[in-house]
């Protein structure tokens, strides 16, 4: 076999192996439904006191969140800080 053609077999198994892993990984946070993401999770007792009725998956929970941050738990404020749109605020800082 002639060293070209031995880069290429070698590169190609590279690939089918990286290919092979990254299908095996388990779904990330893109996968969550609704109601279930870091939000929710240390959100839970604020979203219960200011924000019934609101619907998870349409985006209302959090603009009622963000509409009451100043009554926010710290938990709370810094998952929203740290997640979704929230993130491009701490780039600001």
């Amino acid at each position: 076999m002639s060293r070209i053609a031995k880069r290429c077999a070698m590169a190609l198994g590279a690939t089918l192996v990286f290919v092979s892993v990254s299908q095996a990984q388990p779904a990330g946070p893109r996968n969550q439904g609704p109601g279930t993401g870091p939000v929710v999770a240390a959100c839970q007792s604020d979203i219960e006191q200011l924000c019934e009725g609101k619907e998870h998956g349409s985006g209302a929970i959090r603009v009622c969140l963000e509409a009451n941050r100043a009554k926010l738990s710290t938990e709370c404020k810094n998952a929203l800080d740290s997640t979704g749109p929230g993130r491009r605020r701490n780039l600001n800082n």
